[in-house]
């Protein structure tokens, strides 16, 4: 029987490169997009690998496809992935984790830049013909050299943008509980506790992964423990931040303004009130733009896919300790 691979993100995202590797190794591609459990368990029974983005890919849908030994994610997000059942059941969890790195860290740097130095509302003011108005929203502003920036997370993103914040001058504090004293010393970052982050902070930017732990990790008790001059980064997952919470913040002056790419509901409402409010930036998820890291993003996921079927591991697992359930169930590996 041939290896079947089902994508089952919207067939938009299927590069040319897909099928001729598929093609080229002797495996059916099979193209249809399932946004719900139900569609998943229908169309992907007979599927050896799957390659997702945002598909629910919960513990009932991994229960429910036997032949399945493959989640391939596009991206390096897989929220969306109950990792423990697959792990449970087996299955490898591959993402893309050194993909669009100088992309995120830049567009957070950027964030982070335009953010304290108001530079979306004095655009707005001098277009609209009131250049005079610019120099009345400048105050509060302060200079960034010698403020601190902390990081939440400390992985392979914020590790890119550590070198890039110190160049403005800033003092980098990290909060990540996963990471080992020996790596912040290798990087000369502080590990503090988030309450120490959140009071010291001048600068906040988050680069988290979202997990059933910390969702909502910010919330209104988080938000009023920043100081009133700080500003709120946000380039991981949307679900990190209570968004009611994130409004009130910037509305009662908790904080003094906030950047992000991400939100809970993408696309979020047109009428969610943070759209309204002068004090934040928002972009539409697209940190990781470039030519660059779309075409890299483009070709991985189905790379992964046949490192498996060649029977060697492959390069992004997520779940290392899958290997020795994987080999039980579906043979030897390499590599």
């Amino acid at each position: 029987m041939a290896y079947i691979v089902v994508q089952t993100t919207p067939a938009l995202l299927s590069p040319p490169s897909w099928s001729e590797l598929a093609e080229k190794t002797g495996a059916d591609l099979v193209k249809v997009h399932c946004p719900t459990e139900d569609d998943l368990i229908a169309n992907a029974q007979e599927a050896d690998a799957v390659i997702a983005l945002f598909e629910p890919y919960t513990s009932k849908v991994i229960g429910g496809l036997p032949r399945l030994r493959h989640i391939s994610q596009i991206g390096i997000g897989y929220d969306q992935i109950d990792v423990d059942a697959a792990t449970e059941r087996g299955v490898l969890v591959t993402n893309i984790p050194d993909y669009c790195l100088e992309e995120v860290s830049d567009h957070a740097m950027t964030l982070l830049l335009a953010s304290a130095r108001k530079v979306t509302r004095l655009n707005a003011i001098s277009k609209a013909g009131r250049w005079g108005e610019g120099r009345m929203i400048l105050s509060p502003m302060s200079k960034m050299r010698g403020g601190t920036l902390g990081l939440v997370g400390f992985g392979r993103i914020p590790r890119t943008l550590l070198p890039k914040a110190r160049g403005f001058g800033l003092n980098v504090i990290v909060h990540d509980p996963f990471v080992p004293e020996a790596v912040a010393r290798e990087h000369g970052v502080e590990l503090v506790s988030l309450e120490r982050l959140l009071a010291e902070s001048d600068y906040i930017s988050v680069h988290a992964a979202l997990t059933k732990e910390n969702r909502h990790m910010f919330g209104l008790e988080q938000f009023k423990r920043m100081k009133p001059s700080a500003h709120f980064i946000n380039t991981a997952r949307g679900g990190l931040v209570d968004e009611g919470a994130l409004y009130t913040a910037l509305t009662e002056g908790y904080i003094a303004g906030a950047a992000i790419d991400v939100m809970e509901s993408e696309p979020p409402d047109p009428q969610s009130p943070l759209l309204g409010l002068d004090n934040i930036i928002v972009t539409p998820h697209t940190a990781q733009a470039s030519d660059t890291a779309t075409e890299e993003l483009m070709r991985r996921p189905m790379e992964e896919v046949v490192q498996v079927m060649a029977g060697r591991w492959p390069r992004g697992i997520v779940n290392p300790e899958v290997r020795e359930r994987f080999v039980q169930r579906f043979g030897p590996m390499s590599g």
